[in-house]
């Protein structure tokens, strides 16, 4: 049996696979809210005992856990967690020589190739002939940002923290919000406006310089639910010009920065789109300005004109990927 997850800032998915001839079949699955635990263990502890209680004792011989953050030797201090994840500690608890710690953005690029058809929205077909690396970019409640080397047989996935990277404003009221950002947070990073969070930063700016007016009715409910997720469904029903805006910024956002990391990466073979945000805006992802964004890069918009353009409809690629890979190094696929 192989004990994956998808650790994130909103939500941990575990669950336990098993490893047979035809691949790999998760047994039980369970959704926990990552905030109402201490740490990573407990809700592994939360998971062995309970929801998979039926398993028997000792069945578990691999685990690997997808992390948003940067692991180093072994440990991460996740960004939008006050939590330290530990591999030596965990494989103390679990019972096991070792544990795997990766990048969530690095599992998300071992579970790609385990997906359907049916599992994508095109945004952008590329060049029929497409082949090369390819790139992982994944707004949620933060930014993971990761790649695949090609090496003419398969990739080899890497993660990376681009998500941090310096945020580049492209017109002049990008270059405002930049600093109203900065007198905020100092450092402006792509996941300042590439994010759950980040989408509100866009709506609070366009407020806040009294660009857009926020009706009372919009107050109201932003102060009782989550404000992205408010911003995003009321945009969607054309609902609030100041909604409408706010999401067209972060949609131009997102595409200008995937296009970013496809340059870096030369990700000829594609750039996916996975987290939890993009498949609930595939209308306006569908629209003109993500591909826009993508591709204006000057003298290179032919070629990113060839680049595929996939969002990942499968909320369960990160954890597929997190047992392929501990699947793939016990030498079970």
């Amino acid at each position: 049996m192989i004990l994956a997850g998808d650790v994130g800032g909103t939500t941990t998915r575990l669950a336990l696979f098993k490893a047979d001839g035809k691949g790999l079949t998760a047994v039980v699955k369970s959704d926990y809210r990552s905030r109402d635990y201490a740490g990573l263990a407990e809700i592994i502890e939360a998971f062995v005992s309970t929801d998979a209680g039926s398993i028997e004792a000792g069945s578990i011989e691999q685990a690997c856990f997808g992390i948003a953050g940067p692991v180093l030797h072994g440990r991460v201090a996740t960004p939008n967690l006050a939590w330290m994840v530990a591999a030596e500690a965990l494989a103390h608890r679990l019972g096991l020589p070792k544990v795997a710690l990766i990048n969530d953005l690095e599992a998300n690029v071992h579970g790609i190739p385990g997906l359907e058809k049916n599992d994508f929205e095109v945004l952008n077909e590329g060049s029929s002939e497409a082949i090369g690396n390819i790139a992982v970019i994944a707004a949620g409640t933060g930014l993971g940002e990761a790649g695949g080397f090609w090496d003419g047989e398969r990739h080899h996935p890497f993660a990376g923290e681009g998500g941090h990277a310096d945020f580049a404003p492209r017109t002049a009221l990008e270059a405002d919000l930049l600093r109203h950002l900065i007198d905020q947070f100092g450092h402006v990073s792509w996941e300042r406006v590439v994010s759950g969070p980040g989408l509100y930063n866009t709506y609070r700016f366009l407020r806040d310089t009294q660009r857009y007016e926020e009706p009372a009715w919009l107050a109201a409910q932003l102060r009782h639910n989550d404000p992205p997720a408010v911003i995003s469904k009321v945009a969607l029903e054309d609902g609030c010009e100041l909604c409408v805006q706010a999401l067209h910024l972060f949609v131009a956002f997102y595409g200008a920065e995937a296009g970013n990391l496809a340059l870096k990466l030369k990700a000829t073979g594609g750039v996916f789109l996975g987290g939890g945000i993009a498949p609930k805006l595939i209308r306006v992802l569908r629209g003109p300005a993500f591909m826009q964004a993508f591709t204006a890069k000057g003298r290179f918009q032919g070629f990113m004109e060839a680049v595929p353009v996939k969002v990942i409809l499968n909320d369960q690629t990160a954890l597929l990927g997190a047992a392929r890979y501990a699947a793939l190094h016990a030498g079970l696929v």
